[in-house]
This record gives structure tokens, C-alpha cells and sequence, in this order.
């Protein structure tokens, strides 16, 4: 097990936002208007962790037209957020 890429992607998935993004992701993908409406956040701060858990390699894009669709693309944060899921954590 690499402990420290382990631990980088814990410590990018505890910070509440991300893992509330995270979850809201989990089963489908969802354009950048759609997250922060149905979460009640601010566009721009969500963007910001958009951008950063694409940029660690958690989450992957595609444009539509004029929007940006985001998607879980590690399956470990799959697994992970299936885990906290089945444990009362979501």
C-alpha cells in the first residue's frame, strides 16, 4: 500500500464540501449548475473543489455544450463513499 497517496486522497475527501460533492456524484454525473444548486453552495466554491478533485484525479469532466458535467473516476473513492454510505455516514 503507498501510505502517502493513501493519505493525500483521505485527507482531499474529508473536507465537508468535497465529500458532500462527492456523494452527490456517486451515482450519477452532474453538471456544474446542478451541484451547487441541489447542495445550496456557492457557485464559485464549488468550483474550486470541482477543479481540485479533477486535478488529484478523483473526478473527471465533459463538456455539454456550454456546461461542464462532472463524474467519479478513481474507484477507490467509489468504494470509500459506497463504504460511508452502508454505514449510516452519508
Amino acid at each position: 500500500m503507498d501510505y502517502e497517496n493513501a493519505a493525500e486522497l483521505l485527507k482531499i475527501m474529508g473536507h465537508p464540501t468535497r465529500l458532500r460533492i462527492l456523494m452527490h456524484l456517486k451515482n450519477e454525473n452532474k453538471c456544474v449548475k446542478n451541484i451547487w444548486e441541489s447542495l445550496s453552495l456557492p457557485q464559485a466554491n464549488v468550483s474550486q473543489h470541482l477543479i481540485l478533485m479533477k486535478n488529484k484525479g478523483i473526478l473527471d469532466s465533459e463538456r455539454k455544450g456550454s456546461q461542464i458535467c462532472y463524474f467519479l473516476s478513481n474507484d477507490s473513492v467509489m468504494n470509500i463513499l459506497k463504504y460511508l454510505e452502508n454505514n449510516g455516514h452519508s
